[in-house]
């Protein structure tokens, strides 16, 4: 990559602090950006509208879909305005990027597990011990019902879960205050936010911490969850556990975490109607991002009204 690139991502990396699958995005956006500025011959600095635009109709062409080009061209937009600030951009007149849309694409609705599904998913228990293979099995069966249990108890994403220590210090991405009942996590936009835990999730957590020992040798001993090797647990570590134990508690779609999340607010506005609360408990910065929940309220009013009213059931 040019080396106006490769600054742009340790600004990202180092005083922005974007997560690991976010710096992998960018880098992946900027990439495509290097690539098509080199086929159409034209430095990074002389591009115009006119090629962006030409860039994202390609990038569609070649089977891209809306919402990956959105993010391409946010990634590039990011850039540019950058650069602009740097000593090196003399040559470059202006931000490309502004102005230049996506196709426009249908939002999907977000996938949210019945409640029903999602509880069975969270109780799933500790093996006792006349169950459990050893140690180690029954020390991961309760990190993973605690990792549920705060998946769906607490609405976290992926990257705040695996972000979450042992306790606060001046480098932790997050932390849970027992005593409190409180997550305190480092989200999207380096915003900080407290969400309160539950009487389930606490419990579950405390267990878990009883048999974090088992697998906690390790050098990176101060994350909350960590893996059989004792380093924190990786994404796809947690994708692979949750999946599986989402098939032992019997629910018919393939659990991801965000689906959790997705289920938390769901959920949430059900029971409460409170969109505002739960933005808040959710992070989001816009109100506009929460109120896709109303759309799965209203599906699950629309099936109670087509089993239960009369004038509803179709022949």
């Amino acid at each position: 990559m040019t080396p106006a690139i490769q600054r742009y991502l340790e600004h990202l990396r180092v005083e922005r602090r974007v997560s690991a699958h976010t710096l992998t995005a960018y880098g992946d956006a900027l990439a495509r950006l290097e690539k098509l500025a080199d086929a159409a011959q034209r430095p990074l600095a002389t591009l115009q509208s006119a090629h962006i635009q030409r860039f994202a109709a390609q990038l569609h062409g070649a089977g891209l879909g809306a919402r990956s080009i959105a993010l391409t061209l946010s990634g590039w937009r990011g850039f540019y305005r950058w650069w602009a600030q740097q000593p090196d951009a003399a040559g470059l007149a202006s931000n490309p990027v502004e102005g230049v849309r996506a196709p426009r694409a249908a939002r999907p609705l977000p996938k949210a597990l019945a409640v029903d599904e999602a509880v069975a998913l969270a109780m799933t228990e500790t093996p006792s011990d006349g169950e459990a293979a050893s140690v180690e099995a029954e020390a991961l069966a309760a990190r993973d019902h605690a990792i549920a249990e705060l998946l769906y108890g607490c609405g976290l994403r992926l990257g705040e879960l695996l972000g979450l220590d042992l306790a606060a210090g001046a480098e932790s991405a997050g932390w849970i205050d027992i005593d409190d009942a409180t997550a305190h996590v480092f989200g999207k936009g380096s915003k900080r936010r407290s969400v309160p835990v539950g009487g389930p999730a606490l419990q579950a957590l405390n267990d878990w911490l009883l048999h974090r020992p088992a697998l906690a040798g390790s050098p990176d001993g101060g994350a909350l969850f960590v893996s059989r090797l004792g380093n924190r647990l990786s994404p796809n570590q947690l994708r692979s556990r949750l999946k599986a134990q989402g098939d032992r508690a019997g629910v018919a779609t393939p659990v991801h975490p965000h689906m959790l999340r997705h289920s938390y607010a769901s959920h949430l506005l059900q029971s409460s109607g409170d969109l505002r609360g739960v933005q808040e408990l959710l992070g989001h910065a816009s109100i506009a991002t929460t109120q896709v929940y109303t759309r799965l309220d209203f599906q699950h009013l629309a099936k109670v009204y087509d089993a239960a009213h009369p004038r509803a059931k179709r022949k």
